[in-house]
């Protein structure tokens, strides 16, 4: 049996360390299969050799975390265990520095996963970028804060984003008001993200002023699609002819994010869904990327990834 001391410079590091109720040494414990002891009047993890070893990685690349002023939840600490397991914990380090954005209120925008830092990187590198991934990966929010940073540096002229309107069990044709104000519930996340990167004075000039365009996926035939950074959300919902219809709207100086998850398609029955049809004949196309996310890249609540692989193991 092996025992080490756990060493922090204050009890606030030791508090952010451990978590709400302790949840977070709580779940390295359970890990790693050691527990928390007291020596000497200091914290000191205690079991066998390897597992005290593997854990205290762990909680040092916490701890680089919290002094880089990033904050440690649970979701985080879980998805540092597993890297640990698959002796992947050193691939983190990257996410340390790497600042994506900046929101309003001056808060920095960085990825939480490997996973999300290849996304970023593939977004920045190609001019059409495919974001595949269940709920909660930050596919739609990542693209956005690149999008926002494109326009403050003038790299493009407006933002457009757009979604299918399909419904996940409501119509249409009963909700209230005109076309605009119907497919307004589908486009709120959207709506969020840019607020969240803007602040509500920001966005709502450069709505004004036409900078930003939210609107659906119909809106977009017919168009060619210049000096825009275009993201396509929901896109598991489009059909082949929808996909391409949108592919084909790219422009000069434009860059195009397409992002879904091919587990929650709400086509009705005889449909197929575009995106696993455009990402199966573009996946060799230069300047195309393509990357898929998967529950390790979850970063809402802990218990999101246990349901996301719930049901992935199912539809297996």
């Amino acid at each position: 049996m092996a025992s080490k001391k756990i060493e922090v410079d204050s009890m606030d590091e030791l508090m952010k360390l451990f978590g709400p109720f302790d949840e977070n040494i709580k779940a390295i414990c359970a890990a790693f299969d050691v527990k928390v002891v007291m020596q000497e009047g200091q914290s000191c993890l205690m079991g066998e050799d390897a597992s005290v070893a593997e854990a205290m990685k762990v909680i040092d690349k916490l701890k680089d975390f919290i002094a880089g002023g990033d904050g440690v939840d649970i979701g985080r600490v879980n998805y540092l265990c597993d890297l640990a397991k698959s002796d992947k914990l050193d691939d983190v380090d990257e996410l340390m520095d790497d600042v994506v954005a900046i929101t309003s209120r001056g808060k920095p925008v960085k990825c939480k996963t490997v996973g999300q830092k290849k996304y970023v990187d593939l977004m920045k590198k190609n001019i059409i970028t495919f974001g595949v991934g269940p709920a909660g990966t930050g596919k739609t929010y990542l693209a956005v804060a690149l999008a926002v940073n494109a326009v403050k540096a003038k790299q493009v002229e407006k933002i457009i984003l757009t979604r299918p309107a399909v419904e996940a069990g409501e119509k249409l044709g009963f909700l209230p008001g005109d076309l605009q104000e119907k497919v307004n519930p589908y486009l709120r996340p959207l709506y969020d993200a840019l607020q969240e990167m803007l602040g509500m004075d920001s966005y709502a000039k450069m709505m004004e002023r036409g900078t930003i365009e939210i609107a659906p996926l119909a809106y977009m035939r017919g168009r060619t699609l210049n000096n825009a950074y275009v993201i396509l959300d929901e896109a598991q919902n489009t059909t082949r002819e929808q996909i391409k219809m949108f592919l084909t709207r790219l422009g000069e100086g434009s860059k195009m994010v397409i992002t879904g998850d091919l587990t929650q398609i709400d086509l009705p029955k005889g449909l197929n869904s575009g995106l696993k049809h455009a990402i199966k004949i573009l996946k060799d196309i230069e300047d195309i990327g393509i990357i898929r996310l998967n529950e390790r890249d979850v970063v809402r609540h802990p218990l999101v990834q246990k349901i996301v692989k719930a049901y992935e193991t199912e539809d297996k």
